[in-house]
């Protein structure tokens, strides 16, 4: 029987990433904090919906905040390690995820999770909700608040409160965004109109046989080279081949995650069914991407003479309808709310060559405005051809990276209702911004930061609009579970020993930071934190002149090599030749590459 209860502090809806967040750190925050919803699951993206090859805040300088404590709390429970894939430079599996999300809930004693809820109706008095009610197990609830905070994928309770939101394609003339189509080509192509948001995915998982694709897999490849899948995947594999496809999203134990965007999985049709309120439409659209996926698993499992088979990766307490399927699509779009300041494209660009960052937040007076600090490089999916985009990333530590960029509190707070927070990719952004925002590691961060501002406004006894955003600030990057970045610090990992005064330090000062550098050094100006899987790998590294770094070991073995560690970064950008070293790694077969966290000694 779930407890009955009638008013809280907080209120979260959704079973979103940021949902999950945002109830935890309300409830970390002293606020009595009720989470809502729709499934058995709470991790949304990260666990759910089976996306468990996070992308973005890869780099140690940005693995802060609850993305950080997720990620070493990973680390700590997957046997194997995370380094499995080629698309990220983690991986895990999706129960590992969920649990160390539900333990987390089950630790904060003024946090209640009622699961399978169905949302039916927002009360409000003029610029504030008052209450929300709800269909849990046959029975209504209502539920008064004071704080509440939409957490979903699709951002569902927002046409209910009846919150000012934005849907869809905005022109190029709105905003000036370099990226964006013109009105006219939205008022004249087709595509805007079928093509309402970016293209979601049903992530279906598969189960490796073995480690590697056996020989006899060959008799299915045509005369080209290619693999022969069937209708509509023949070009899946035309760019990186069969194993490489299929490797994409490996995970441990030889699960792979099969979340392929060219001539894959995503799903392009007749997407406005799940944004209109019937449920049977939305159920037939389920339906169908659920079997366009299973279409493309078997493809990929034919072509590969079974080396590929289904995955028992959803157990059935989920309500996933196999094993092997995802609990809930992976959506990378939904409504998005217009907030007291709106994300566009502009902000998540360099502002001048090299490692910079993105336009910082400021306000009027000067101050900065951020509250989370993502940086993925913008990726858009829809059917055809790659979407053109701005290019936001540089070369960095052997690999390719998206330069960081920040998000402002106002982003988080509803233009027309003041006690209205978003705290998952429902956020105020502009379409072309929605490509770099919408993420794991910076939605966990963007929701951390809406739970604390809700759990500050109730204490403080303000609406979140009034609060002030150094207060959320100075929470953040205090906070003693997860200490949070508000400020892109390309030189300091979120293990420096000088962290917190380079956070505070940006704050007294954001101009004096404005390419995200405070000082550099080298690999051993202070300790690095051990990996549980690292090893010693003795032998010579040189610089290649693609830009990368080759490492030969002692015995032989070539190994691209990559960092995410600024000190090592910064160690090797100044190789002269080849040197003999001895380096502290992990390494990936599958990127593949040794991925050097120091120096040895």
């Amino acid at each position: 029987m779930t407890p009955s209860i009638d008013a809280v502090d907080v209120l979260v809806w959704g079973g979103g990433t940021g949902g999950a967040a945002a109830a935890i750190q309300a409830a970390r925050g002293g606020a009595n904090t009720l989470l809502l919803t729709p499934g058995s699951w709470l991790g949304g993206m990260v666990s759910a919906a089976g996306v468990c090859c996070p992308d973005g805040n890869e780099l140690t300088p940005w693995q802060t905040g609850l993305w950080g404590a997720f990620l070493r709390e990973l680390e700590r429970r997957e046997p194997e390690g995370l380094d499995h894939n080629w698309v990220s430079c983690f991986g895990y599996r999706p129960t590992t995820a969920e649990q160390i999300l539900q333990d987390w809930v089950r630790a904060e004693p003024k946090l209640l999770w009622w699961p399978g809820c169905r949302l039916l109706a927002v009360e409000r008095q003029g610029s504030l909700i008052t209450a929300v009610s709800v269909e849990i197990a046959g029975e209504q609830r209502r539920v008064r608040c004071q704080v509440v905070i939409d957490g979903s994928d699709r951002g569902d309770l927002l046409p209910l409160a009846e919150a000012p939101f934005r849907f869809g394609w905005e022109p190029q003339e709105q905003w000036g965004e370099p990226s964006a189509p013109s009105q006219e080509r939205i008022n004249t192509d087709a595509f805007f109109r079928e093509q309402l948001v970016q293209s979601p995915t049903w992530v279906v998982m598969g189960q490796l046989q073995s480690d590697r694709l056996p020989k006899e897999s060959a008799r299915g490849i045509d005369p080209e080279g290619r693999p022969n899948l069937a209708a509509p995947f023949e070009e899946a594999c035309h760019n990186f081949g069969l194993e490489r496809t299929i490797t994409y999203g490996r995970l441990p134990g030889g699960l792979v995650m099969l979340n392929w965007p060219l001539h894959g999985n995503d799903w392009h049709w007749s997407l406005e069914r799940a944004f209109c309120g019937d449920p049977k439409q939305e159920a037939e659209l389920y339906g169908e991407m659920q079997a366009h996926s299973l279409r493309f698993a078997e493809a990929l499992q034919e072509a590969s003479s079974g080396w590929l088979h289904l995955g028992d990766a959803f157990p059935a307490e989920t309500g996933s309808p196999a094993p092997w399927l995802a609990a809930m699509p992976y959506w990378r779009e939904g409504r998005r709310l217009i907030g007291c300041q709106t994300v566009i494209e502009q902000h998540l660009l360099p502002q001048s060559s090299g490692t910079s960052v993105g336009a910082l937040p400021l306000n009027d007076a000067g101050e900065l405005q951020s509250i989370a600090v993502g940086n993925y490089a913008n990726d858009h999916h829809y059917p055809g051809a790659d979407w053109p985009l701005a290019p936001k990333s540089c070369p960095w530590g052997g690999r390719w990276t998206g330069t960081p960029f920040c998000i402002p509190y106002g982003a988080l707070m509803s233009e027309a209702i003041d006690n209205l927070l978003a705290a998952d990719k429902a956020f105020s952004t502009s379409h072309m911004a929605n490509g770099a925002t919408r993420l794991q590691p910076l939605i966990l961060n963007v929701g951390q930061a809406a739970g604390a501002a809700a759990a500050l406004a109730v204490r403080v006894g303000v609406s979140p609009a009034q609060l002030p955003v150094r207060e959320l600030q100075t929470a953040l990057i205090s906070d003693p579970h997860a200490p949070s970045a508000i400020a892109p610090l390309w030189d300091t990992p979120w293990h420096h020993p000088h962290w917190h005064e380079r956070q505070e330090a940006v704050l007294a000062n954001p101009q004096r930071f404005a390419h995200g550098l405070v000082g550099g050094g080298s690999a051993t100006q202070y300790p690095i934190p051990a990996s549980r899987h690292e090893q010693l790998w003795s032998g010579t590294i040189e610089a290649e002149a693609t830009g990368g770094f080759r490492f030969t070991t002692n015995s032989g073995e070539i190994w691209p090599v990559i960092t995410l560690e600024p000190s090592m970064h910064h160690w090797l950008g100044e190789l002269e030749g080849p040197l003999s070293a001895e380096l502290i790694g992990n390494v990936n077969p599958w990127g593949p590459w040794l991925r050097v966290s120091r120096l040895a000694g």
